[in-house]
């Protein structure tokens, strides 16, 4: 997880600190509980260009064999709307070049073996 000064929030909206958040799920000291909590982590992910973890996370049935990175897109927020025992509907805000975007998404996702793994979702 790239570094933060100690007093900024998590990128994935929650208002807690990192290594109290999303920093332990990334780098696997412990296991996303919800599904809520994996779609938060995976968008800190998308927020760092961590490809590993995003890849470790999506399900093998519809995992891509990589995943690049726009430069140009810089992550803003993300607000979860809604989420269940396997899906989460959540707006994320991004820019590029200078211009703000939302994706509108409602994510499905599956446990097994006790980790939740991201398998796909539809715009909304």
């Amino acid at each position: 997880m790239s570094k933060h000064p100690p007093d900024t929030p998590c990128p994935c909206g929650s208002g807690k600190k990192p290594d109290d958040c999303c920093a332990p799920v990334i780098k696997g000291n412990t296991p996303a509980q919800t599904v809520e909590t994996l779609m938060r982590s995976r968008y800190t992910a998308y927020t760092q260009h961590n490809a590993n973890y995003l890849l470790k996370t999506w399900h093998r049935s519809t995992r891509p064999q990589s995943i690049e990175f726009d430069k140009q897109m810089q992550w803003l927020r993300l607000k979860i709307v809604h989420s269940n025992d396997n899906t989460v509907e959540f707006i994320a805000t991004f820019r590029i070049n200078s211009k703000a975007h939302k994706l509108h998404e409602k994510s499905r996702f599956v446990q097994e073996h006790g980790q939740w793994f991201y398998v796909d979702g539809d715009m909304m």
